[in-house]
């Protein structure tokens, strides 16, 4: 045969029949009888398989008993049209090598249903099936819409540190970055851990933020964004928490509360019609197998205007809504996510932006409002999720942030950098983070937070 190209079993699913072609991949399935054996090759290009026809009778039978379920292919034949249904087009193959066998005695990716907790046991192997080939497809695609969209508006990619002197959000749950002989740790006089010996002269930690270094960018460069990983030493064993997610944060000169909220609804809303439009086979696979509701509810967010809904206002409907939640209600308590999902999920039957927080829950960069009592904080709120967005127009006045830093007994020595920015031709400016695995919950339909990232950090758990 003649030098075929290779192509990707997305492009050959597509191509017009009648011509020689050159496909490779892993094997899903094969059956057949004695005469011909009917292989499902996958390359993980897309959901779809491509059907490759074995005549027995013109290969090694050697060879055929090595092709089982997981092994690794390459077949040239001759692309025809299908004669059975479910694909348009198939392979007749001509000649097949063979790259890598899998022993189905020891192979785990066999042809039955799996659990997702065994699944996350054999994270490595994983991306193999249907079900994960979808959710790490869509994840590309939503990664590359966020690029597109700030591109597209005109925002600077600014990439923030991961190794930090700061706690962005005063929890204190972080990771801490050191070169320090933990078995040997130099002290000071005063007996305590000597952190000048360290590699940075200080104590540090990987980031929970890029926020703040954001805000930096902001008032420079007008308007920024920040997308990569974060980190949180919270021992949550959750499907919505992990040690290590990413977050997008865009961070605004000149934008005011209403500014915020505006774009965090037109952001959320691009994403989502980017994963109807780009990842529709994904989509319609996770829809049918596992969420019967998901394309109805992701189109649902694109037609729908978001309500726009004070914290006090949410209160009063908790309050009255006769609902037992597990978590009482009343003004001043942070709100958990069964208080968020009702909001969204009975009473309003739509997503839901919340503004006007307590000052006591909210972090210390947040705008206060002339009341004394409230910030301008906005959480976008989601169906099946609750929180998906945080975000706040942050405080531009040099003495009330100054106080605020004060009032929760933070070190001003170490924010000077951050005051600066008030200090030095401060404006209005606000941002947001989005979670971007509670995002890809959202638009796959998955359930547990652990299986839309490919490796899970979870406490206990850093294997792969």
């Amino acid at each position: 045969m003649a030098t075929v190209i290779r192509k990707k079993v997305k492009d050959l699913l597509r191509q017009e029949p009648g011509i020689p072609v050159l496909a490779k991949g892993w094997v899903r399935t094969k059956r057949g009888n004695k005469n011909v054996s009917f292989i499902a090759l996958n390359d993980g290009s897309t959901i779809n398989n491509i059907q490759i026809v074995v005549d027995l009778a013109s290969f090694d039978e050697a060879l055929m008993k090595k092709i089982t379920t997981g092994a690794c292919i390459g077949v040239c034949g001759n692309l025809v049209e299908s004669q059975g249904s479910g694909q348009a087009v198939e392979i007749q193959a001509q000649e097949i090598t063979l790259y890598g066998e899998a022993d189905p005695n020891t192979y785990p990716l066999q042809k039955k249903g799996h659990s997702m907790e065994f699944l996350r046991g054999i994270a490595h192997l994983r991306p193999r099936t249907n079900t994960f080939g979808a959710v790490l497809r869509i994840r590309h695609a939503m990664a590359f819409a966020i690029h597109k969209y700030f591109n597209d508006k005109g925002f600077v990619y600014l990439h923030t540190p991961l190794i930090t002197a700061s706690d962005c959000e005063g929890a204190g749950e972080m990771f801490q970055v050191t070169t320090l002989d933990l078995e040997n740790l130099p002290k000071n006089e005063n007996g305590c851990i000597d952190y000048s010996q360290d590699f940075f002269g200080k104590q540090t930690s990987l980031t929970v933020s890029g926020q703040l270094e954001g805000e930096l960018g902001a008032m420079a460069l007008g308007e920024i964004y920040t997308f990569g990983p974060t980190f949180r030493a919270e021992n949550s064993n959750t499907p919505r928490h992990l040690a290590e997610f990413w977050m997008v944060e865009p961070e605004m000169a000149f934008y005011e509360i209403e500014d915020n909220m505006n774009l965090a609804e037109d952001f959320i809303k691009y994403l989502v019609k980017y994963a109807l439009d780009n990842c529709a086979d994904d989509i319609k696979f996770l829809n049918d197998m596992f969420d019967k509701e998901l394309i109805e509810r992701l189109e649902s967010v694109i037609k729908t205007e978001f309500v726009r809904l004070p914290y006090t206002e949410g209160i009063k409907i908790l309050e009255a809504s006769g609902e037992k939640f597990e978590y009482p209600v009343s003004w001043g308590v942070d709100l958990q996510s069964e208080h968020e999902r009702y909001l969204v999920e009975k009473h309003f039957k739509k997503p839901v932006i919340m503004t006007d927080y307590p000052k006591e829950i909210k972090a210390f960069y947040m705008k206060q409002n002339e009341d004394g009592k409230t910030v301008r904080g906005m959480d976008v709120l989601f169906p099946k999720i609750g929180e998906i967005i945080g975000g706040s127009e942050r405080e531009s006045s040099l003495e009330k942030l100054e106080a605020r830093i004060d009032e929760l007994g933070m070190s001003r020595k170490n924010l000077d950098w951050y005051i600066d920015t008030r200090r030095f031709g401060t404006a209005p400016h606000s941002g947001f983070g989005l979670g971007f695995e509670r995002l890809l919950l959202f638009v796959t339909g998955m359930s547990n937070i652990r299986d839309v990232i490919p490796f899970p950090r979870t406490p206990k758990n850093a294997e792969f």
